[in-house]
This record gives C-alpha cells, structure tokens and sequence, in this order.
C-alpha cells in the first residue's frame, strides 16, 4: 500500500537529502542508504562524490559478499547532457533489492520506500 510506512527517515538524513537535492557541484555524487531495524529508521550507509554509474553498480550490495543479500535505497545526482546541449543534473532513486533477501527485510523496504521518496522530493524512481 503506497500508505503504509514501517520505517521514518532519520532527521539527519533528511537534512543531508535536502542539502544533496540542492547541491551546487557539478560532479556525479550518491548517498546510500539502508534500514536500521533496530530503530525502524532510513540512515545514511555511505556517500560517494566523483562516482560513475558504472562504479555506482559495482557498490551495489549484491556485487560484495560482505553484505549478502542486503537491501540499499540509492539517490544519485549525475551530469546530464541534453539532445540540445543543455546540461542538467537530474537525482535519480534507486532501489537495490538483491535476490535471498528474507521477507522481513522485504516489508521493511517495501513499506519505508514511498516514505523517503516523499522526503527526499524525488521524481524519478
């Protein structure tokens, strides 16, 4: 249900969201993060600055066996080149949900999802 919300955003990360949604480099930049289950909280997991799509994929959680099986929500700011020659810097949410996941970490993704993307204002999914 878009409506259900098992998991708030941490304030510190809606602060650290609404400065990365305002940021003035020009540089491709990502802030992951992931669920604390103790807390019921969406924390900050790590931030990147001069990161590629392609550097970007190869942080996803499925692609290291230190985290098997780990969920990751991703928003990504990257250099955008139009058709026209204008350029933007569109952020972009990710979510990573890797194979073997337990259902418990399922739902609890599943269900803080729509929470963040509201928070964070974000328009591509």
């Amino acid at each position: 249900s878009e409506s259900l919300v098992v998991c708030d955003v941490a304030e510190d990360l809606v602060e650290k969201l609404r400065k990365f949604r305002f940021r003035k480099e020009t540089n491709n930049a990502a802030i992951i993060m992931k669920i604390d289950k103790d807390k019921q909280l969406v924390v900050l997991d790590e931030e990147h600055e001069g990161i590629s799509p392609d550097e970007l994929k190869d942080e996803l959680p499925e692609r290291q066996p230190r985290y098997p099986s780990r969920k990751t929500f991703i928003v990504y700011s990257y250099k955008y080149q139009h058709d026209d020659g204008r350029v933007s810097y569109p952020l972009c949410f990710i979510f990573s949900s890797p194979v073997g996941c337990k259902p418990e970490q399922q739902m609890m993704y599943a269900g803080s999802k729509n929470k963040l993307v509201q928070t964070a204002e974000l328009t591509k999914v």
